[in-house]
């Protein structure tokens, strides 16, 4: 845009006059990025549209209102990464390969006092790398990156990183934090980074105090939980042996803070992963005597690698027959944990557990794991990720090897259990089927009758698909049980046909029943959208219209949302209202007359914007 274009979109929109350096910053050339498109290069301006035109990734020449966009959009640096991969892209693909660390550097230095969030750092950084490698590369990249005397770290994500004026060692910054805080906790984090660090070739640092005052935060402190007193003591051993002090005087030690088998399962589950090994080891150290029903008792409850870690001590330790026929009673009792499933499928062509394994591959297994992931998506209070479908889903022969040995009958029973499962959307629901019929062909006469009987599917917003989630929760796991107990306490009250208590609390639940049932189906029916698909072309869900009143000439402005997602006074309607419903697939210049109740109304399209764009 020139300044002339600027000017004019400003007379016509003063509240942009604030605006006026950035909008003057949108040039052909330039490169930005969006909150909902990402990152794009913007082309052209075209002064008859007063449109920018910008191309995105997957959505060339895509034409942008700045009034709309200039609180949504900002215009990059020349020296960002992102504009650098594109214009010195293979200066960039060295760095990324030979030299993280001056990459960071780099991607600092455009930014205001060389400084910006962790969490925006490792956005650019991961379309910068690519975002199917950031994981793996940041994960190694950071070890680099965090010993780099230019770079000062945050301890957390809402943190920033700074590029400093002047490099401080690594170790000297770790001191220097660690006098500055009194805080447990964090003394005891320093100190594991300090041992991490330090070279005692080249570093001079007395290490004593330090050690003190470790020492003093595993023994008095009451800001730690059992846990991070027992990690702790570890921490606190490994100094001394840097330090040259001797372990066996320093208190409490760490067999003494595992000696009570009660605390043990807290412990495990807060226990930092790098540690869970040693854990087991000073568990067995402790308790020679019950350490296998110890193990086993954590095994039921464990989570992520702490089950890999409990599974392989007690094969280690010739436990291996004990725990193969204990999995097989778990799995008869239902008691097969996420976890533990989790373990079991990863390794089910494992050489090492393929005795171990062997009798658990049965299509039993599979309707454990089904149960399994439906108990988990009725607990969520969120719609966060279940590793245990998303395995299901990934793993392309897993559902064929645990079918192996079904007949045609057990195979629809499990199905339709599927079918049922709250776990999965529905997209994912269709593709597993594919792999039941494909084994049994007879299977897609279900899959057809389940299609007929599915009502249409409502759209929804994650937001308001989360508020229904919670409503359906709190139905569930608090007032149904509620509802229960206060049937059985009126039950006690004597003759219940003259038990007015009973009466009213029998209705309610009558009631709770009803609403969960309505909240079961509208739930199933619900597809999640981020209301992106919406076009200015024409009215669908995620567009915001301005229409003229009948012949008043009076104008107003709709944002058409979900079906859960009305504001009337926003003037956000869903799209299943009787207005919604008349707009939708409607243009600019097409007129709709809407009854509501005895009044009818007409109105006329002029303009129509998306919603994402506007956010």
């Amino acid at each position: 845009m020139n300044a002339e274009a600027v000017s004019a979109l400003i007379a016509k929109h003063p509240a942009l006059k604030t605006a006026k350096s950035k909008l003057e910053a949108m040039t052909p050339g330039s490169y930005v990025i969006h909150r909902s498109w990402g990152f794009g290069q913007i082309k052209s301006y075209d002064e008859g549209t007063r449109r920018l035109i910008i191309d995105f990734e997957g959505k060339k020449g895509h034409p942008m209102d700045p009034a709309f966009c200039v609180n949504t959009m900002d215009v990059l640096s020349p020296r960002h990464l992102l504009v650098r991969k594109q214009t010195e892209p293979e200066v960039i693909a060295r760095l990324v390969a030979e030299n993280p660390a001056q990459l960071v550097v780099e991607a600092l230095e455009p930014y205001p006092n060389n400084a910006t969030t962790a969490i925006d750092l490792e956005i650019t950084l991961a379309q910068v790398v690519g975002e199917d490698k950031f994981k793996k590369w940041w994960s190694s990249a950071k070890k680099t990156v965090h010993k780099d005397p230019r770079i000062a770290i945050p301890a957390k994500k809402t943190e920033c990183y700074i590029l400093r004026e002047i490099p401080v060692s690594n170790v000297d910054e770790i001191l220097e934090q660690f006098n500055a805080t009194r805080s447990a906790r964090r003394r005891i984090a320093l100190a594991d980074e300090l041992i991490a660090t330090f070279d005692a070739r080249k570093d001079t640092a007395d290490l004593k105090p330090y050690l003190e005052a470790v020492t003093t935060a595993v023994r008095d402190s009451n800001q730690l939980t059992p846990a991070a007193r027992l990690h702790g003591a570890s921490i606190r051993d490994t100094l001394a042996r840097l330090a040259g002090a001797d372990t066996s005087t320093l208190e409490p030690s760490q067999l003494s803070l595992v000696s009570s088998i009660r605390e043990l399962p807290a412990i495990a589950e807060q226990i930092p992963v790098q540690f869970q090994s040693r854990f087991l080891g000073l568990i067995k150290e402790a308790h020679p005597v019950e350490v296998r029903d110890i193990v086993f008792n954590l095994l039921k409850t464990s989570q992520g690698k702490f089950t890999t870690e409990c599974i392989n001590f007690l094969v280690e330790n010739d436990h291996a027959d004990e725990l193969a026929a204990t999995l097989k009673r778990w799995q008869v009792e239902q008691n097969l944990r996420a976890p533990v499933l989790l373990w079991i499928i990863k390794n089910r062509h494992s050489k090492k557990f393929a005795k171990l394994l062997n009798d658990l591959i049965t299509p039993r297994l599979l309707s454990s794991i089904f149960f399994a992931i439906d108990h988990e998506a009725l607990q969520a209070a969120t719609a966060r990720r279940i590793p245990l479908a998303e395995i299901l889903s990934d793993d392309t022969e897993l559902i064929g090897d645990l079918l192996s040995t079904a007949d045609p009958e057990t195979a629809r029973d499990l199905a339709n259990t599927l079918l049922l499962n709250q776990g999965f959307e529905e997209l994912t629901k269709k593709s597993l089927l594919a792999r039941f019929i494909k084994i049994f062909p007879t299977i897609q006469t279900l899959v057809a009758s389940d299609a007929e009987s599915k009502e249409e599917q409502l759209l929804v917003s994650r937001e308001s698909y989360e508020r229904k989630r919670e409503e359906y929760e709190t139905i569930v796991s608090k007032k149904i049980p509620e509802n229960s107990k206060a049937i059985a306490a009126a039950r006690e009250h004597g003759d219940l046909k003259e038990n007015s208590e009973y009466k009213m609390a029998k209705q309610d639940q009558q009631v709770l029943m009803a609403q969960k049932a309505q909240l079961e189906k509208d739930l199933g029916r619900a597809r999640i959208t981020d209301f992106k698909e919406a076009t200015a072309a024409q009215i669908g869900v995620g567009s915001i219209v301005e229409l003229k009143v009948g012949g008043t000439g009076k104008t107003a402005r709709y944002t058409i949302l979900g079906a859960w997602d009305s504001i009337p006074e926003e003037n956000i309607i869903a799209y299943k209202t009787p207005l919604g419903l008349a707009l939708l697939s409607k243009k600019v210049g097409d007129t709709v007359t809407v009854k509501i109740g005895s009044a009818e109304e007409s109105y006329t399209v002029t303009a129509i914007a998306r919603h994402v764009d506007g956010k």
